[in-house]
């Protein structure tokens, strides 16, 4: 186990909790904060694990720190309120040495939270994570970095409790552009498989052996294997919500365009994404999307 022995942890959602729990199950004291107190509930009972009330608490009694929020609003809240993570660095005897945002969030966002954190004297790793629920239950997320190397090498064991690798990218920031291709890829693909399972049960075809035969070649994907079986079950329950990728992929057309790349797949799979929450899919499982090309089954 790493020599850090007592973590922070902000944010107790779809992929905090579960999180959470496999840092308890690996022997890790845990100091939670969400900001409906509702989701810390399950914690209050567990001996390794501390629900505090505010985001400066965990600052005060934590070294090393995570965030898993669900967007640019709810980092402002938890970093800069008055009784942020921010306000609790700067106040004496606070614990933190290191700061990980794991939200999906703007480059931009990651370099402010940098700087911020500096002037406190603490490091900060961008590291958004690849993977949905099932994947923080399993603990088998990728962590996408960026920041210092060897910050990430202090950290390295605490991720490993959570996930089955991390990957560096460079500098801050990189890590969050890393995240951004990389939910592009996926929700790209999704759409390419909701339309082919549907031009297959449209044809007259079994959606089911469609699949099981894309599975041996070439057109293989975890979306195909995944979120197929939902498409044909009509079962939304969320692992990752059509909102979540919808807003995603508008911070991936912001990269884009500040890079001055032309992106016509992504400028079609947000438009896509974005209709689908205007249809009433916004809360639902991305997988949601197959509702675009047809009746239910």
């Amino acid at each position: 186990m790493s020599a850090i022995k007592t973590i922070g942890f902000i944010g107790l959602g779809t992929m905090g909790a579960p999180m959470v729990r496999n840092l308890l199950k690996h022997g890790y004291e845990v100091i939670v904060y969400n900001r409906d107190a509702a989701k810390a509930a399950e914690f209050q009972a567990h001996p390794q694990a501390r629900v505090v009330s505010s985001p400066a608490e965990v600052a005060q009694r934590a070294v090393l720190v995570f965030t898993m929020l669900a967007n640019h609003q709810a980092i402002e809240d938890v970093y800069f309120a008055d009784a942020g993570l921010i306000s609790g660095l700067e106040r004496e005897g606070a614990q933190a040495k290191i700061v990980a945002d794991c939200s999906t969030v703007a480059p931009e966002m990651s370099l402010r939270l940098a700087e911020a954190l500096a002037c406190s004297g603490i490091e900060f790793l961008d590291a958004p994570v690849t993977g949905s629920e099932p994947q923080a239950i399993e603990g088998v997320l990728t962590f996408l970095v960026g920041g210092k190397q060897e910050t990430l090498d202090v950290c390295m064991d605490v991720l490993l409790a959570m996930g089955k690798k991390a990957v560096f990218f460079g500098d801050n920031g990189a890590g969050a552009n890393a995240k951004l291709a990389n939910n592009t890829l996926a929700a790209i693909n999704l759409l390419a498989v909701a339309e082919s399972v549907r031009m297959i049960e449209q044809s007259g075809g079994d959606p089911r052996l469609f699949l099981e035969a894309v599975a041996g070649g070439g057109a293989r994907s975890w979306m195909a294997e995944a979120k197929g079986p939902k498409m044909l079950a009509n079962d939304y329950t969320p692992n990752f919500s059509v909102a979540l990728m919808h807003k995603d992929l508008s911070l991936a057309l912001q990269l884009a365009e500040s890079i001055g790349l032309h992106v016509p797949l992504l400028e079609i799979a947000r438009s896509r994404y974005g209709e689908a929450c205007d249809r009433g899919y916004a809360g639902e499982d991305v997988s949601a999307v197959y509702k675009l090309y047809g009746p239910q089954r």
